[in-house]
């Protein structure tokens, strides 16, 4: 399947100079969502893993039914102030910024296999943060899934020897 004909291009969102990849068409579409879940279904069903981290908010999307279809638990990380017991917190660049992400001291175990789920790789910063919070708790990160690579960006180059798999590249 053409996941890119799901993919509409936004000009100048939400800064200008950047190009955002919406993949809310792709939601719509009962068909390609399908595609994409069980594309990642295939990928990591055999897979040694335990735990799938879900990244704010459109990884959620995709971690989720995963999680689902895997039998396995799945680990919200959020923006700040967001989850409510003690958190593990990292801050990260993105193309146009600075944030913070949480999650929660218990969500990963010591020893823990994981799998970090995010809707798209730009710089890597998002990713690399993730894995920082997973790492924290004593987990290891077996691999990485996202729906979009942005190849231009170079964040591939960021995430160093991690495992990566995108669906689609820009």
């Amino acid at each position: 399947m053409d996941l890119k004909a799901f993919i509409r291009d936004i000009p100048d969102f939400p800064e200008p100079g950047i190009l955002f990849r919406d993949i809310t068409p792709l939601l719509r579409d009962p068909g390609a969502f399908s595609y994409v879940i069980d594309s990642f279904v295939d990928r990591y069903d055999s897979r040694d893993f335990d735990t799938i981290v879900a990244i704010e908010s459109r990884g959620f999307l995709f971690g989720a039914p995963l999680g689902h279809k895997l039998g396995k638990s799945i680990v919200p990380v959020r923006k700040p102030g967001k989850l409510p017991a003690a958190t593990h917190s990292v801050d990260y660049s993105l193309e146009y910024g600075t944030n913070s992400m949480e999650m929660h001291q218990d969500g990963v175990h010591e020893g823990e296999r994981v799998l970090v789920v995010d809707d798209l790789l730009a710089t890597g910063g998002t990713l690399v943060a993730a894995s920082s919070l997973v790492e924290m708790s004593g987990g290891v990160v077996a691999a990485m899934g996202v729906v979009v690579e942005l190849t231009a960006l170079s964040g591939r180059n960021t995430l160093g020897a991690y495992d990566l798999f995108s669906l689609v590249e820009y």
